[in-house]
């Protein structure tokens, strides 16, 4: 209750300066982008129950000429992969945090398959809601590893604690600026989730 509570006044004192820039990177996606503006996922949230996550698009639409989707790194744009850069695109996942779907620190949420593949140590990351920010994203981003990933957001779920959560908003805002492990080495952004094996998981 009082970690919700911080996290709507934190997002409605905020608001001023959120507010705006989400009204005109609207605008702006749509002229680049074109409709849909914002891209609507099925990501699994407290517990592994699935909401739909909110982002700003990145990608175009278009398919090949076998009517597939081509690789993430053909379709990203240039555009996109500013907003990516510099997080902007992540900004309407706030309107998410209102609706009580995720809140402002936590681990991400991930793909809804994904959920099959996780370790139940790393399953344990849906103990809580999932975060606009987390430990993980604060200690290496996408530039770490799965398991990596997963170990730190394992750890927040074992420490969270209102001082923690300050800790990681004001650190975010430092790699924001820097741009820091934006995406993985030779990837967009992260390589699919398949899994751990037993050596990975166990180090």
């Amino acid at each position: 209750m009082v970690k919700r509570a911080c996290d709507l006044i934190l997002t409605m004192i905020s608001a001023p300066f959120w507010l705006p820039l989400l009204g005109a990177l609207t605008i702006l996606v749509a002229i680049r982008m074109g409709r849909p503006i914002l891209f609507r996922q099925p990501r699994p949230g407290l517990h592994g129950h699935v909401f739909l996550m909110l982002k700003f698009r990145t990608m175009t639409d278009i398919k090949n000429a076998t009517g597939d989707f081509p690789p993430d790194s053909e379709r990203l744009t240039q555009f996109g992969q500013w907003l990516r850069s510099t997080s902007l695109d992540e900004l309407p996942e706030l309107l998410n945090v209102l609706r009580g779907d995720m809140s402002l620190v936590g681990p991400r949420p991930l793909l809804v398959r994904y959920l099959e593949r996780y370790t139940p140590e790393q399953a344990r990351r849906h103990n809580v809601k999932p975060g606009l920010t987390g430990w993980a994203q604060v200690n290496g981003r996408n530039a770490l590893s799965w398991e990596e990933k997963f170990r730190l957001d394992c750890w927040y779920v074992d420490h969270q604690s209102l001082w923690l959560d300050l800790k990681i908003l004001g650190l975010t805002l430092g790699r924001v600026f820097r741009r820091e492990g934006i995406s993985a080495t030779g990837e967009a952004t992260m390589p699919e989730f398949m899994g751990s094996t037993k050596e990975s998981s166990a180090k």
